[in-house]
């Protein structure tokens, strides 16, 4: 679905993510963990295209195109969607408008909004007063009706309380089983998510570098019980065992 090869990504004179390889299949979700500031929402913001996000080096290949100079909207229309942690309030603009002009071919808003409990919403300037848990039902309902087959989840359990966290997982879920090659990544720093949505593999994001990669449950329970700077060094650790060998 989607191969970042070699990527580094730069905001002004930062570099955010430092020579990042990552690879999605068709029909899989990849779980990305790391604490706050590690990277993982500028890792989805240079996917989608933001121009503050400049790439130094590297290919983002989505279905085997090679995406680097694409804008968002291109992005877009190519199937790459995205449910962001803090999205802006947009004046002027309803709900339903949005919806309305993204939709997919037989796709009621109407439905889907009172599924999502977001009906009354439609008529309200986007993410105007909402709160969290209605911000993240609200890029749902978009996500569902644009129907991408990569999508991006920016902390998706992040301002949700436990009634509305199941309803973020149904819905999740509900995008991805529309198309057995449906993919998605899912960024995380509490792992809350898992006991809705399954993740097939997980990674670590730490100081804009990509590290472990493994089983999403067992990368999480080591993060609880050692903290990330753990996982770094164990990594660190087997490389330098598996040179050693190597050189004998």
């Amino acid at each position: 679905m989607i191969k970042i090869q070699n990527l580094t990504v730069k905001i002004a004179d930062r570099e955010v993510l430092s020579n990042i390889n990552l690879e999605i299949k068709k029909g899989q979700v990849m779980a990305l963990l790391g604490p706050n500031g590690s990277g993982k929402t500028s890792l989805i913001m240079a996917i989608m295209g933001f121009s503050d996000y400049k790439i130094t080096s590297g290919d983002i290949i989505f279905k085997g195109k090679r995406i680097n100079n694409a804008s968002v909207d291109e992005r877009a229309r190519m199937g790459i969607g995205a449910m962001f942690q803090r999205p802006p309030t947009i004046r002027g603009v309803k709900t339903r408008q949005v919806v309305d002009l993204i939709k997919q071919e037989n796709f009621s808003t109407d439905k889907a909004a009172e599924e999502l409990n977001l009906k009354e919403f439609l008529g309200r300037d986007i993410n105007s007063g909402f709160s969290g848990g209605e911000i993240k039902r609200s890029e749902l309902l978009q996500l569902l009706a644009g129907s991408p087959s990569l999508s991006l989840f920016d902390e998706p359990e992040s301002g949700v309380d436990m009634e509305n966290i199941v309803l973020v997982g149904k819905m999740m879920n509900r995008i991805l089983r529309k198309n057995k090659d449906n993919a998605a990544l899912i960024i995380t720093h509490t792992g809350y998510i898992f006991d809705y949505v399954k993740p097939d593999r997980g990674c670590i994001l730490v100081g804009s570098k990509l590290h472990c990669a493994g089983n999403p449950k067992s990368i999480l329970t080591t993060i609880k019980k050692h903290g990330y700077q753990w996982c770094i060094t164990c990594e660190g650790e087997r490389l330098k065992d598996k040179s050693h060998k190597t050189s004998r």
